[in-house]
């Protein structure tokens, strides 16, 4: 990003006012005491840094062994398959495809994946069209599994792509170490602009993280019916707005300080997501 965008020094102020003195809220929320060094990295700051290195720092993940590996293995096993079965029977390949396609959070649930990119999405009764996290029909549209067999995903330029944002994910995961919630937010800055209902936030984990913890929502709300849920972003926020830049660039920073004080309870409260992945299921 070029020049001074006045989100971005909004919310370096309110960083710096609200964190001025031995006792200031995001001092205690990043690590910042009396003059020493800071644990975690100032929301605005991290964010921008983070969107202007990511070229530089994605290759450099992508020259990582254990990054590598992970792609040479992913290659093979895509490359010597003779069905999708095969496939996606194969865990280095799901370890690489999930979590290229945002589903890494879903590695562990095998039968699931197989079962969720196999079937047809253009089946209204399919699988994927039953599932409440919109991730499994976008991904099982993209490979198309069901009526193209092994075709989309053994071209090579998939496999470029995949190997790619393969590097690309692994890179934003790593950021949450400094700057909890960063990868979180910035997929939603790259993404908040396509946001057009309530529902596509509610069925995009990372989307609903983002939202509702910059919101307030309460974890809790994961358990209510769907038109509670609705109405608790609805009534805080017009969607509309996500097509400012300005108002998504000071939303994301919301949501990094509102993420790096849920991490102080972090080890005593579950996470939005854990909470989600109980209640959400099959929608019957």
């Amino acid at each position: 990003m070029s020049g001074v965008d006045p989100a971005a020094s909004e919310a370096a102020y309110l960083f710096a006012t609200m964190g001025s003195g031995s006792g200031g809220l995001l001092n205690t929320l990043y690590g910042i005491t009396g003059g020493g060094a800071a644990s975690f990295q100032n929301p605005a700051v991290a964010l921008d840094t983070a969107e202007q290195n990511q070229t530089k720092d994605v290759a450099m993940t992508a020259a990582e062994p254990q990054v590598q590996r992970a792609v040479a293995a992913f290659t093979q096993g895509v490359q010597s398959a003779t069905s999708v079965q095969q496939l996606l029977s194969n865990p280095q390949v799901m370890n690489v495809l999930l979590t290229a396609n945002g589903l890494a959070d879903q590695i562990p649930y095998t039968a699931l994946a197989q079962k969720a990119l196999m079937s047809d999405p253009s089946d209204p009764n399919s699988l994927v069209n039953k599932l409440s996290d919109t991730r499994w029909k976008t991904t099982a549209q993209t490979y198309q599994f069901a009526t193209a067999g092994l075709s989309v995903i053994q071209s090579p330029s998939t496999i470029s792509t995949i190997a790619n944002a393969y590097a690309e994910v692994t890179w934003r995961t790593s950021l949450d170490a400094t700057t909890p919630g960063l990868s979180n937010a910035l997929t939603f800055r790259a993404s908040a602009a396509t946001i057009t209902s309530v529902d596509q936030i509610l069925g995009d984990p990372i989307l609903r993280n983002v939202v509702t913890t910059a919101l307030g929502i309460p974890v809790q709300i994961a358990f209510q019916d769907l038109n509670a849920q609705e109405k608790a972003i609805s009534s805080r926020l017009d969607i509309t707005q996500f097509q400012d830049p300005h108002f998504v660039e000071a939303f994301a920073q919301r949501y990094l300080i509102a993420a790096g004080g849920q991490q102080q309870t972090s080890s005593t409260m579950p996470s939005m997501d854990a909470l989600a992945t109980q209640a959400q299921g099959l929608v019957v």
